[in-house]
């Protein structure tokens, strides 16, 4: 077997060391630090690692090693909120990823409020956490620029920024396979609801849409897109003035759970106005299930999304400005029913 081609700039990394010892990058770096025996990882693997590091002359990386013997093990992350099953998972996969490497996790919320996320990330780099996870943070730029500054290790989940690595799902491909799928199902208008004008994951999710309408040869005129923010209630007004403005559309792509809770409830009180549409989601919830509605939904891979960031992390990547992609998949779909769930 040859040696792997070494990565950044010719040193070698924990990354080929892993690709050379058929493991994760985590289990490479367990073994690495002397911490292998507390995690299952058996011996003829340790011993396959330390094989291969001395085969192709892998050295742990001195400031990576600093990173987990000084400061004060604590592991850090900002979420918007815990309302929705995707930022609860992504803060369960965090706090599960935490504990692997001996870190207290700590999980800030902070309701999409600047102030109150620069705050939060200041207290939290005076603490010297080893890794700060921002998740659908907006604007991420100053505080990568404070954790650079802090010798901190940050990383952006689910919103970029160019200041710091990124991993973010495939908002893009996902969206467009929601919509070429409710396309398939009939024709007339069809809706885009939700999301905010100019945020990445909101404008990757519309370019999708567009593309798979263009790919249908549907006209722009059959399209509308309502970019009405996240809050459930607000969903609820774009869809009351969307029905006020002439017949209900027969399809929507819904950007969020929460714009999904407000078309939810929108239904319940105009179910009888609008009929059956046929319903798409950028997210899920299991109790959609329960809606005598045809639906399809995505669930983001928020486990991956997690295991990217401290592999990186376990890895020593930097990559200032770096992207890695996170496909989506389909938890539910039931645009083929012809018969509702409950009568």
């Amino acid at each position: 077997m040859g040696k792997p081609r070494a990565s950044r700039g010719g040193r070698t990394t924990i990354r080929d060391l892993a690709a050379r010892a058929g493991t994760s990058v985590s289990t490479a770096s367990l073994v690495m630090n002397g911490t292998w025996e507390r995690y299952r990882i058996t011996r003829t693997t340790a011993d396959r690692v330390r094989t291969a590091a001395a085969e192709i002359g892998y050295a742990p990386n001195p400031r990576a090693q600093a990173l987990r013997t000084r400061r004060s093990a604590l592991a850090g992350m900002i979420v918007p909120h815990h309302r929705n099953r995707f930022f609860a998972g992504l803060a369960e996969s965090f706090e599960a990823r935490a504990r692997d490497l001996d870190l207290v996790p700590i999980v800030v919320s902070t309701q999409r409020d600047l102030a109150t996320e620069q705050a939060v990330a200041r207290t939290l780099v005076a603490q010297e956490v080893e890794i700060l996870i921002l998740a659908g943070t907006e604007d991420p730029t100053a505080i990568n620029r404070l954790c650079r500054a802090s010798g901190i290790w940050c990383v952006n989940v689910d919103l970029p920024g160019p200041e710091a690595f990124s991993v973010v799902s495939d908002n893009r491909n996902g969206a467009n396979h929601l919509t070429a799928r409710l396309l398939a199902h009939g024709e007339g208008p069809v809706v885009f609801l939700g999301g905010r004008e100019g945020e990445y994951a909101t404008e990757e999710r519309v370019a999708g849409f567009l593309a798979a309408c263009d790919a249908a040869g549907r006209a722009r005129a059959d399209i509308r897109i309502l970019r009405c923010g996240y809050r459930a209630d607000d969903a609820c007004i774009a869809l009351s003035e969307l029905l006020d403005a002439g017949p209900f559309p027969p399809a929507l792509l819904i950007n969020s759970i929460t714009a999904f809770e407000g078309f939810a409830s929108f239904w319940q009180a105009e179910g009888s106005r609008i009929g059956r549409p046929n319903l798409a989601c950028f997210d899920w919830d299991p109790l959609a299930a329960c809606l005598p509605l045809p639906i399809i939904m995505l669930r983001q891979n928020v486990e991956a999304l997690i295991g990217a960031c401290f592999d990186r992390f376990a890895a020593d990547g930097d990559e200032t400005g770096g992207l890695m992609l996170i496909p989506p998949s389909v938890a539910l779909d039931r645009l083929d029913d012809t018969q509702s769930p409950h009568p």
